[in-house]
C-alpha cells in the first residue's frame, strides 16, 4: 500500500507503456468523445517535485494542464501533502482528500490488516486534524477541495465537520446522498443564520472567519 504505486509507479520507466495508454485513452474522451468535463488526479503524489515531473509527461503525452480547460488535481492523501501543501497548491489545480489512505499513513495502520482494522479510525484526533488542515490549506490557496474516503457515508457527524470546515464537495456512496443532503443543509443554514446575526451585531461587518458553504455532494 505505500510502494511503487500512484505518482512514482507513472514516473517509472518500468510503467511507460502503460501509462502512455491511459493518456491515449482521456485524451480520446476528452477530444474525440468531446467530455471536457473529466480532469485528471494524480494519487500518492509525494513531493512536490514529483507532481510536477507527472505534469511534464503528461503534456508530453498530449494532455497539458490548461489546455482546453483541462484541470489536473491531486489527492491529498499523505501526511507530505498536508504540511506541504503551499507547494502542492503551485503545482495543481485542487485536492481531492483521500481519508481512508491520510488515515493508514497517520495512524502507521495498513488498511488491508484485519489484525490492526481495530485502530483504523477515520474519525481520530490526528486524522481529523491533519483534514482540517488541509482543507484550510487549500482554500488558503485558492484551491477547491473535496474529500473522497468512506467517513462521510457512514458517520453524519463527520460530514458536519466536513461542512463547518467549509469543504467544497464530498463524495458518498449512493445510499448515504439522502441523509447527507439533510445534514449538508441543516449545517449551511445554521451557518447562513449565525453569519446574519453577526453582521447585524457588528453594523454591518463580518467577524470571524467566514462558515457558509455550498457544499457539492457527489455519489
Amino acid at each position: 500500500m505505500i510502494g511503487l504505486r500512484g505518482a512514482s509507479r507513472y514516473l517509472s520507466p518500468e510503467f511507460t507503456d502503460a501509462f502512455k495508454l491511459e493518456c491515449e485513452a482521456l485524451s480520446y474522451v476528452r477530444d474525440k468523445m468531446g467530455l471536457k468535463n473529466i480532469d485528471l488526479m494524480v494519487p500518492f503524489c509525494r513531493t512536490a517535485e514529483e507532481g510536477k515531473a507527472v505534469i511534464r509527461l503528461l503534456k508530453e503525452n498530449g494532455l497539458q494542464q490548461g489546455k482546453d480547460g483541462l484541470k489536473v488535481w491531486v489527492m491529498c492523501e499523505l501526511p507530505s501533502n498536508v504540511f506541504a501543501i503551499d507547494e502542492f497548491a503551485e503545482v495543481f489545480d485542487g485536492f481531492s482528500i483521500c481519508s481512508n489512505d491520510l488515515t493508514q499513513l497517520c495512524l502507521g495502520v495498513d488498511r488491508d490488516s484485519g489484525i490492526l482494522a481495530g485502530l483504523f479510525d477515520e474519525d481520530n484526533t490526528a486524522v481529523r486534524e491533519a483534514i482540517s488542515l488541509a482543507i484550510k490549506g487549500a482554500h488558503r490557496n485558492g484551491k477547491e477541495v473535496g474529500i473522497c474516503g468512506q467517513a462521510p457515508s457512514d458517520r453524519p457527524h463527520f460530514a458536519r465537520f466536513l461542512v463547518d470546515l467549509g469543504i467544497d464537495s464530498i463524495s458518498l456512496t449512493p445510499d448515504a446522498v439522502l441523509q447527507a443532503l439533510d445534514v449538508v443543509s441543516a449545517a449551511e443554514s445554521e451557518h447562513i443564520v449565525q453569519e446574519e446575526i453577526s453582521t447585524v451585531i457588528t453594523g454591518g461587518k463580518i467577524v470571524g472567519e467566514k462558515k457558509t458553504t455550498n457544499t457539492a455532494l457527489k455519489a
